[in-house]
Parts: C-alpha cells; structure tokens; sequence
C-alpha cells in the first residue's frame, strides 16, 4: 500500500480481509519512507455516481467541457471550510492575513501554478466580498532558488529528476490554493527546490539550503509549511546527527520570529521500510520526520463531517445522510490512511510539554500538537492543470495531513496580522505556545461512532477494523481521547477564538 515517489493519489490495492464484507472501493495508501508529499486524491472511479446525489459535484466543468461529480468522496470549497472553523468571522473583520508571508515549501514546484491559483480566485472569490471587505487577488510567486525544475520529462514512476516534477505538481498546487484560501491578503510564495534524490533523507540538504536562504530573504514572520516527510528509522543510526543540522534551519527560523509546520503523516503508525526498498512495513510504530521535530509545530488530521453524516453500511462503505456536524480523528480504512502520529524515537520530551507526559507515557516528543481537516472524503477542491497526460485538467479532491498543513499557516498568517494591529511582533516558534493556551481554543476530537456496522473512529490505526482493532499483521495506534493525544493533538482550531487568544499572547 506504500510508495515511494509519486502523487500520493489512491491506485488499486487489495482490500483488507476484515473488510470483504463491505463494498468498498479500491483504495491505496501513501508512502512515508521516501520523500513523498503528504497528500492524497480522490479516484476518478468514484466520478458520475449510478444513483443516488452526488457526494460531491465541482463547482465548473472541466476543460473537456464535462462537469464532475463523486459517488462516495464529499468536498469541501473554501467557504465550507471558512464556515466549519469560523475563519469567516475573522476575515469579516479585515483580517485577511495581510503583511504576512507563507512559503509553502514543495519538490518540483508546477509549471501552471499561478494559473491554476488564479482560476481558484476567479471560481471562489473574485467579486465577493464579506462584511464589505473584499477578498483580493492572489499575491503569488513560485520561486526556484536552485533553478527551474525541467518540466518536459512527465513520467509518474522516477525516483528523482524531472520525472518526479508531475507527481509532486498536485501537492503544490494543494499548497498554494489552501494556503490562499484561509489567508488571501497574504503573499504566498511557491519555494520549489528539486531535491538530488527522493529516496530516503538524500534529497532533504536541497531544500533546507534552501529554507535557510528564504528565511534570510522573507521579513520576520514568515510562516513555513512542509507537506513532504520520512518515518523516523529512514535515517537509521545517524538520526541524532543529520537531524541536528536540520534543526539548525529550524532554530533560526524561531530566532527570527517565524513560524514552521509540518504535516504529520498519512498512514498512521505504519512505517515502511527503506532498507527493504519500500517493501515491507516496520512492526512496530513509528512517527514522521520533520513533524517529530521539537522546532516544528506538528499538524495532524481529522475528518470533517460538515452537512452530512457517514453512516457506513455493511453493504457500503461509504453510505452517508445528509445533515450533522462532527469531526473524528482522521482514519479512512477504505484507503486505507491514517492521522500520522506517537511518540519520537529521537527527540526527549521539551519541557513544554510536561503537561501531557501522560498521554504520551514517556520520556519522548510527541505528535501532533494539533490537528485539521485531512480526509479525502471531506476532501477540498483543487483546480490543477499541470501535465496532462499525466492528470486529468481540471477539479479535484484532494486530503491529506499535507492539506492541513498549508491550512494551518493560513490561521497563523491571520494571528499574525492580528498581532501587528495591536503593535505586536510574529507569534513565530508556535508549538510551545499551543501548550499555553484555553482548551476553548480548540474543538477537541473523541471517538466518534457511525453507521449501522457500527465504524467506530478512536485511534490512528492504518486500516483499523471497524471496531478500532487493529488488523491482523498491522501495526498499533495511539488512541484518541479527550483533551491531547498524539492522534490530533490538541484538537482543530476554534479558529476566532484561537486567533485572538495568540493575537493577545
């Protein structure tokens, strides 16, 4: 179920056998051992349900003048999402996040970036306003530090060079989209670094020289986000040292005020194996790197269920109602995929962390810190047109913690401008201070349970049973629980509140 290099897109893979008695779609699941973008998308398969509404339908046709629309997989347009987590109300104030800077930080970058982000605009925003502001056009630029990346070769199966540009495109563009969708009077800039390698840790000096020059370049403040990660043992017995020099990026970003995150992963506790060449799995949990790092603030994921309700059946999965409001810790076994997180195999507990040592049960990082949408079904709307032949033109649904990441400095982008309206400097190292705040700061996340079969959502098990058990021959969750745990962290942002609780720090 794990590769490496590619759009994290779901392929075909064999169905669980604790799941054969449901109708599930054929699903896959998302690489962590190489460098690989943290993102999934919907299948094309679940396209023109036979009966039935659709679960999802996009909001134009595509460039083959068809429109659309999804059997199984919800979406989200930027104002669900607004709505969901109250970013709306803060942008009804005039905070848009403007001042502030957002570098997503992507291998390969697109070469129709800023055109896809201008449609996203023109479908979403432009001629809107809200509480008579207007949204602004997007302030965007993709910038190559190393030179731009060679886009004529679009195969999907390279393991580094310009045959890994197209896979990593839709990540990109996910990136730039969402990031304007929760900050749209920020500048948001596209850092696309090819990396020498994405296998194993090879390709991570390409794009910290390159972190470190944008932290040079960009004002105070500038908030990083990092979809891209490795399990833990990729970097083997050398871990305390090569992560030591990453780490030092890290601390000048926190010297200089900004603010960087990561997304924590997409398959749970499951870890696969490099010195295997992505083979086999380790049997025993791990977390992703650079989320385990202390100087990272570690977004994890969750399911929104906002306008509807799953209610899996023993004869469909993805049976749902309409209406209802819920979020449960992000665990879709039909992918199968999984919220990335636990405790660190390399980094001891910080000490602002002391508070949850229980709910972490030793001496050792935990992950995440908090948590936002990353379901695919419940997944946003993405316009991409790069590569053709390798991705359809037009609408997609995308998920993923790596869509929760850009999100998030999206909010942080607005804490930021809050900030500078009362005369204050950048919230920048952000993590030790989610450890400060109100829990009304966060919609915590608890079990949750749906549908007839009962599907009981309560841990990051990779392709849990529908009781939360894990499956034969996989690997242990953490649980979710009230307050933190190292499934969704503290929970989503209650965004308005969140914001003005930061704003006032």
């Amino acid at each position: 179920m794990h590769r490496a290099v590619r759009r994290c897109a779901v392929v075909a893979a064999a169905v669980p056998a604790t799941l054969a008695s449901l109708a599930l779609p054929a699903g896959g699941g998302v690489a962590t051992a190489a460098l690989v973008p943290l993102s999934i998308e919907a299948p094309d398969s679940s396209t023109q349900p036979a009966t039935g509404p659709a679960a999802c339908t996009a909001p134009t046709p595509d460039p083959s003048g068809s429109t659309k629309s999804y059997a199984n997989y919800h979406c989200y347009t930027p104002q669900d999402i607004a709505a969901a987590y109250g970013v709306d109300q803060v942008h009804a104030t005039g905070n848009m996040g403007q001042g502030q800077t957002i570098v997503l930080v992507d291998a390969y970058g697109s070469p129709t970036a800023a055109a896809d982000l201008q449609k996203f605009y023109t479908t979403f925003y432009m001629g809107r306003s809200i509480n008579g502001h207007a949204y602004p056009a997007p302030a965007f630029d993709e910038v190559y530090p190393q030179g731009q990346p060679d886009y004529s070769n679009t195969g999907s199966n390279g393991l580094s060079g310009p045959s890994a540009a197209a896979g990593w495109s839709g990540e990109a563009t996910l990136d730039i989209e969402w990031s304007y969708a929760i900050a749209p009077a920020a500048h948001i800039v596209l850092l696309a670094v090819p990396p020498a390698e994405t296998e194993g840790v090879q390709g991570f000096p390409n794009l910290f020289n390159a972190m470190s020059a944008a932290i040079d370049s960009y004002p105070a403040g500038t908030i990083f986000s990092q979809s891209f990660g490795v399990t833990e043992p990729t970097f083997g017995g050398a871990a305390q040292s090569q992560t030591a020099k990453f780490d030092a990026v890290y601390q000048k970003a926190a010297a200089k005020g900004d603010t960087v995150l990561a997304s924590s992963g997409d398959n749970g506790t499951t870890g696969v194996s490099k010195q295997h060449k992505d083979t086999t799995t380790y049997s025993y949990p791990t977390v992703g790197w650079p989320a385990s790092s202390p100087w990272v603030t570690a977004v994890g994921g969750t399911q929104l269920q906002h306008g509807w309700t799953w209610a899996p059946t023993t004869a469909n999965y993805y049976n749902w109602t309409s209406g209802g409001n819920s979020e449960a810790v992000w665990n879709e076994a039909g992918l199968p995929a999984a919220s990335g997180g636990g405790p660190s195999a390399i980094y001891p507990r910080p000490a602002w962390q002391n508070g949850v040592a229980a709910a972490i049960g030793g001496n050792a990082r935990g992950v995440p810190d908090l948590a936002w949408n990353a379901a695919v079904n419940g997944g946003v709307l993405v316009w991409i047109t790069a590569f053709p032949s390798y991705q359809r033109p037009g609408w997609h649904v995308y998920g993923g913690t790596s869509a929760g990441s850009p999100q998030t400095g999206g909010v942080v982008a607005l804490v930021n401008t809050a900030r500078a309206a009362l005369g204050k400097g950048p919230i920048g190292h952000l993590a030790p201070i989610l450890y400060t705040l109100p829990s009304s700061d966060f919609s915590d996340v608890v079990p949750h349970s749906y549908g007839s079969v009962p599907w009981v959502l309560t841990n990051n098990t990779d392709g849990a049973n529908p009781d939360g058990s894990t499956p034969s021959g996989g690997v242990p969750g953490w649980p979710t629980t009230a307050g933190w745990d190292m499934t969704t962290g503290f929970g989503t942002p209650a965004v308005p509140g969140f914001v003005g609780d930061l704003a006032a720090h």
